[in-house]
């Protein structure tokens, strides 16, 4: 155990985090998502799980310790349900609440299309896989920098 970090954080998870630079990119997948295939392309190589854990509460996990990047106008997507790419469910509303708070000021949540977003994620540093079973669940976040 460390003094401060979230007990729910793995060790997989923290070493991923503090080897990603400014605007590597991680996604945090729901049940559904193909993460061991998409996993396979990352620079990472391996999906990292995170057993019984919604994809909001990963966020959360990742942005206690990680900074969203503030040099661009998006610094985290989510997957955009089919035919209603405007619309958000109940996920994307849950995450947009937590990432709200770590957002710098001036970024966004942006949304990208569902298989546009497949092809990203293959572009990502690493895929983190959640138990969470509601659909769409799926988000990527730029990593920032401290000043």
């Amino acid at each position: 155990m460390l003094i401060g970090i979230d007990a729910n954080m793995t060790p997989d998870l923290l070493d991923c985090l503090m080897r990603m630079g400014h605007g590597d990119e991680i996604v945090v997948a729901d049940a559904n998502f193909p993460a061991g295939s998409t996993a396979a392309h990352t620079h990472w190589g391996d999906v990292i799980p995170l057993p019984a854990m919604t994809a909001p509460d990963a966020i959360k996990l990742i942005t206690g310790v990680m900074p969203l990047d503030g040099f661009s106008d998006a610094c985290a997507w989510r997957m955009q349900i089919d035919n209603a790419p405007d619309d958000m469910g109940e996920v994307h509303t849950q995450a947009f609440d937590i990432l709200s708070a770590a957002m710098p000021e001036g970024a966004a949540l942006g949304s990208i299309e569902r298989q546009a977003f497949y092809q990203r994620a293959r572009g990502a540093f690493a895929v983190v896989a959640t138990t969470d079973m509601r659909p769409y669940g799926c988000f990527i976040l730029r990593k920032g920098v401290i000043f």
